[in-house]
């Protein structure tokens, strides 16, 4: 075991949310660990549609406002999302100044497209549908450039080291099979979501909630970590994780039509354009009801689809389909976890020294649904402020008290199982019974290896899940179809003496959470 003292921040992750912590960290110094190299198995990289923010001479910060207010289902918080949407400009001229090779208007403006649940054209693209990977491949430039930032690109996040008052004071890195106690003044967890947790995904199998599940082992508070968003086109042939078609695409005019040739959503001109868990149940019924689900981009994009979507393109014709003359086959899948670590938009969390940004945390910013592309501008923006504030961060007591830890990494098959259940069962429409069975599931596999972190992560879900009595947003209950008239968040707490008490058991933990968002 080896034990290092870095007199900076502590950043784990090496997406959109932890390069931009790191660079605006300056001049404090700066470790970044990644599992992997930069831009791979990072969602902020796949990302295809872009950043929302008011761009253009019709739109500003106020309409953004509303509708991401709008498409949150009633759980949005108006601080946080005011100063997300205030931020957005700022913020893509940022990125753009580190290189981000926006697409531009003939006098040098933001070229915007609209997406779903917009009510203006206001997200930023770069070639179309390849936005993710450029904005990042900036800035990974930018940090294996800056003096300030020193990255290791194969290191994974085995634990979080805490001192006698419950403050985060470092991280366990297994690094090459070596376990590294690095000591900082503030830990930065830009982990990313959930969705490898899905059998049916769009994003990195690697993303399996690990940071989550050890923020709430240490004690922090997790916010609403029932709600998911599956995104209704990704393209089904068969590949695990699931290609994306982007929602740009029907910004763009693309239809989604059964077999049949029927619009799925119906004939007006912007059915299409609903938020996405509606678009997305509509998909999910449509193929549960043996109609199929297709995204018919031959009219609206033809000929022209190559250059115009060059990502979507490519994956299609990879799989044997070409999108000019074919519908495209397409299913919903996990796609974006709106729970998470509840934070602070400059990233501080409930336990001091711990810091939470990009999708592992919950802002409030996206409630119950998030707005398409407001998660590449909260990676951004909020990771400017988290990173401005975890470098002020002095020095605290460095006597290690405690060290929260998971247990060894699922097997290949016990996860497969775990994902399947979670798509079957925690998926676009969930119910009772499903629920039940996949709490099951996890016991069973809790039975060999009860603190693997994923199995963690699995549970707040899973027992959210059930103990929410309504269906909003992201959450979808068949046996609870109807919106309550009043929107509480989930917030959970393993030191609450109840919860604690209670963790042990399905039914105990789930009638715990129920009073906890019952009493919100």
């Amino acid at each position: 075991m080896i034990r290092i003292q870095h007199d900076g921040p502590l950043i784990i992750g090496g997406g959109l949310a932890g390069l931009s912590t790191a660079l605006s960290a300056a001049p404090a110094p700066v470790l970044v660990v990644s599992p992997t190299p930069l831009l791979e198995a990072a969602s902020s990289a796949w990302a295809q549609g872009g950043v929302a923010a008011a761009l253009s001479s019709d739109d500003a910060p106020a309409l953004h406002l509303r509708d991401t207010e709008a498409a949150g289902a009633g759980l949005v918080d108006h601080h946080a999302a005011e100063v997300l949407t205030d931020d957005g400009k700022a913020t893509v001229e940022w990125l753009a100044s580190l290189g981000a090779p926006f697409d531009r208007q003939p006098d040098g403006g933001f070229a915007v497209s609209r997406e779903a649940a917009h009510s203006l054209a206001r997200v930023a693209r770069v070639g179309g549908d390849g936005a993710g990977r450029a904005i990042l491949s900036a800035l990974a430039v930018a940090a294996r450039a800056a003096e300030h930032v020193e990255v290791w690109e194969d290191g994974r996040l085995t634990g979080l080291i805490q001192s006698g008052d419950g403050r985060v004071i470092g991280a366990v890195i297994d690094r090459a099979g070596e376990r590294i106690e690095v000591l900082a003044p503030a830990v930065v967890l830009a982990t990313g979501g959930a969705g490898g947790l899905f059998g049916e995904t769009t994003t990195p199998r690697a993303l399996l909630g690990e940071g989550l599940a050890l923020a709430w082992m240490a004690g922090a508070e997790i916010l609403d970590p029932e709600f998911v968003q599956f995104h209704p086109t990704a393209i089904d042939v068969g590949l695990d994780p699931m290609p994306l078609a982007t929602e740009a695409l029907r910004g763009d005019g693309a239809r989604l039509i059964d077999r049949n040739g029927d619009y799925i959503l119906g004939s007006a001109p912007d059915a299409d354009l609903k938020p996405r868990d509606i678009v997305a149940r509509a998909v999910h019924r449509a193929r549960a009801e043996g109609r199929g689900a297709f995204l018919d981009a031959r009219t609206a994009m033809g000929a022209h689809f190559p250059e115009a979507f060059p990502a979507v393109f490519a994956s299609c014709m990879k799989a044997g389909l070409d999108p000019r003359i074919q519908p495209i086959p397409v299913a919903p899948a996990a796609h974006y976890h709106m729970g998470g670590i509840a934070a602070r938009t400059d990233g501080r969390t409930t336990l001091k020294g711990l810091y939470a940004v990009g999708e592992c945390a919950a802002t409030g910013v996206h409630g119950a649904n998030r707005l398409a592309s407001n998660s590449l501008l909260e990676a951004a923006a909020f990771g400017r402020r988290t990173g401005e504030a975890a470098a002020r961060e002095g020095v605290k007591d460095r006597k290690v008290a405690r060290i929260v830890e998971g247990s060894a990494p699922l097997t290949d098959g016990a996860l497969q199982r775990l994902r399947d259940g979670m798509s079957a069962d925690c998926g676009v429409i969930r119910d009772a019974e499903g629920l039940k069975r996949l709490l099951t599931l996890i016991g069973d596999i809790e039975a060999a290896q009860k603190d693997a972190l994923p199995l963690v992560a699995c549970r707040l879900i899973a027992e959210a899940a059930l103990a929410r009595h309504e269906s909003r947003g992201g959450h979808y209950r068949s046996d609870y179809p109807e919106t309550a008239n009043k929107a509480v968040h989930t917030r959970l707490t393993r030191s609450d003496p109840a919860v604690a008490a209670m963790i042990a058991t399905t039914a105990a933990t789930t009638a715990v959470i129920a009073a906890v968002i019952a009493s919100t």
